[in-house]
Parts: structure tokens; sequence; C-alpha cells
């Protein structure tokens, strides 16, 4: 009987983090890890920019050797900016660093990756306020403290021109940073959120007071050499607000939007970037 005890007490303390939920969200040192894995194994270098008070994490890949005048830069997603749709994270460290994982896919010769406020801050960094994942994601602060990190990775890399990819979240900096600039030669969003207050309200959440819509500077960059790849069964960011985004610089035949059939808001993308990269922009 004792026996028989030990080894149900044993199950019990074997499944209790997982009957807590704990053990559904790895930790901040597993999370950043993973990055760091997945940059180091393909020649990208780690930097921290400091930008209007963010300190923003970088891996860059530059190849000196040849004369590459252009910067792709590609922007991470919202991470893990809420453990619920009520409850705000307290660390937005991305679980699955979907910008990243692209960034290192692409075979150009220059290529970065920029990080968002309060993602993989270290407990040597200063912490940065909750609100800059929550509500001001999209502040015009952050969208100036991207374009400064841009600055200073284009000039370490010797580029005089900027593409820009941002997946999810990415995807809107992107548009809002491109539209800031007059460096920027072309565009691409993943999943990008593009229309701020419709998304807001499609998922019956609080409009993000405070951050800029890209939609109100869609007619800016009307002329931008661009493509938004929608996932074909994505339900965070469905494809509609892609369309009213391209519709508002004219385009009403959706010729800016390759929908990639199957593919989620975080799934099916991997397999299909270099291909995808090739896409015509208009």
């Amino acid at each position: 009987m004792n026996k028989i005890k030990l080894i149900f007490n044993l199950v019990i303390v074997l499944l209790l983090p997982a009957l807590c939920g704990c053990a559904t969200i790895p930790a901040f040192q597993n999370r950043a890890q993973v990055s760091e894995d997945i940059a180091s194994k393909s020649g990208f270098k780690k930097e921290y920019v400091t930008a209007n008070d963010f300190y923003l994490l970088t891996y860059q890949k530059f190849n000196n050797r040849v004369l590459a005048p252009i910067l792709r830069v590609y922007i991470e997603g919202d991470g893990h900016a809420w453990k619920s749709k009520y409850k705000l994270s307290d660390d937005p460290t991305p679980l699955n660093p979907l910008g990243l994982r692209l960034a290192v896919l692409d075979p150009s010769d220059n290529v970065a990756y920029i990080a968002r406020p309060g993602q993989f801050l270290n407990v040597d960094l200063p912490k940065c306020d909750s609100s800059y994942w929550s509500k001001k994601r999209f502040a015009p602060e952050v969208v100036e403290a991207m374009s400064k990190v841009i600055d200073a990775l284009k000039e370490k890399s010797g580029a005089s021109a900027i593409e820009l990819v941002g997946y999810s979240g990415g995807g809107a900096l992107a548009v809002l940073v491109a539209a800031a600039r007059s460096d920027v030669v072309t565009l691409r969003t993943v999943a990008g959120n593009l229309d701020i207050r419709e998304w807001s309200a499609y998922h019956h959440v609080s409009q993000l007071y405070g951050s800029l819509n890209p939609l109100d500077v869609a007619d800016k960059i009307a002329a931008l050499p661009q493509r938004h790849f929608v996932g074909g069964s994505d339900k965070i960011v469905p494809g509609f607000m892609a369309q009213s985004f391209v519709e508002k610089m004219g385009d009403n035949n959706h010729k800016k939007i390759t929908v990639v059939r199957g593919a989620t808001h975080g799934s099916g993308w991997i397999e299909h970037w270099v291909e995808l990269l090739k896409a015509p922009l208009n």
C-alpha cells in the first residue's frame, strides 16, 4: 500500500506544473535562448541598440565583402503580449519568434532583425513600460525609435536604401516607418495588422489608444513597391484588413496582396518564405 501511495504522489508532482498551466509558457531564459540559437546558427550577430529610452534587440548579418547597397530589415511581431484576452503579459518575448525565423531564411547579403519594445530584456537592462506592448505598441515614439535603430543598422552595413519586412504587428510598424522615411524602396508584410481600429473591433477589445493606425498613412506609400502576404486560414488578422488597406491606396483589385493558402497567423510561412520573397512587387 505504501508503494502504491508513493507512486501516486510522484505522479501528482510530475503532473502539477501542467495542471497549473505553468508548463505551457516557457521561461524567459528558454525563449531568449531559442532566438539566440536560431540567429547564431545562421551567422547573425546580436546587439542591443538604444533609441528613445528603448533597448531594442537586433540580430545582424552583413556581407562586407560584397558591395550591397540594400539593407533588408525584419520587424518582429507583438510576441507574447497577452496571457489571455483580458490579462496583459509581464514579458512580451515571443514564444515563437517568427519574424526572426523568416529573417534567417533570407538569402540577401545584408539582413537585420529588430525586436519590439520589452522583448528579450534580461535582468541587466532597464524594464520597459508595459503600455508599449499593449495600447501604445504603435505609438509615435515607438515608430521613431524603430527608425533610429534602422539608421544605426544602415550606417553599420554601408547600405544606401532600406527594404522593410514586418510580421503581424511588425507589419504595422513597417508601414508606419516606411511612411516616415525617404530611403525605403520596398515593403513586405506577413500577416500584418494594417488597420488597428478594425482589428480591435473585430476581436471586441479596447482600441489601441496612443497608437498610430497604418491605414491612415496608406495613401503616403501608395507608390512604394510592396506586397502584403495574408494567411488564408488566419483568424487573428483576417485578410479583409489588408484588403481595406490596399483599397485606400487605390488597389481595388487587391493586386498588392498574396494569399497563402493554409497559412494561419503563426504557421505556414517558414516553408514558403524563400519562394514568397520572389513574388513580384507592384
